[in-house]
């Protein structure tokens, strides 16, 4: 993580928090979930200032093993591409987030 840009969450990216205190949130401990949350929810503003928190590498690592379970498809293809990671950790499910339940 670089220290130089430690803060807070972006205000923005806090109401995909809300089952969460913000002033609990730990940049380090809770490094994946604010990943997670900001690629999937944030603008540009927001990607520029994780990148500033934790570099690309950090993020490509957390896409790489993480990315295709805790993202939905859309959002996780998208910055695999854009990424350029050819390479990640398949879920075991054969279900994708959020469909389980069909209407």
């Amino acid at each position: 993580m670089n220290k130089k840009n430690r803060g807070q969450i972006p205000a923005g990216l806090l109401p995909h928090f809300q089952e969460y205190n913000p002033a609990n949130l730990d940049l380090e401990r809770d490094a994946n979930l604010i990943i997670q949350r900001t690629l999937e929810f944030g603008t540009w503003d927001d990607v520029r200032w994780l990148v500033s928190l934790y570099d690309a590498p950090r993020i490509r690592a957390y896409l790489q093993q993480w990315g295709e379970r805790q993202l939905s498809r859309v959002t996780f293809n998208y910055w695999r591409k854009f990424s350029k990671i050819k390479r990640w950790r398949r879920s075991p499910f054969s279900i994708q987030k959020g469909v389980l339940w069909t209407r």
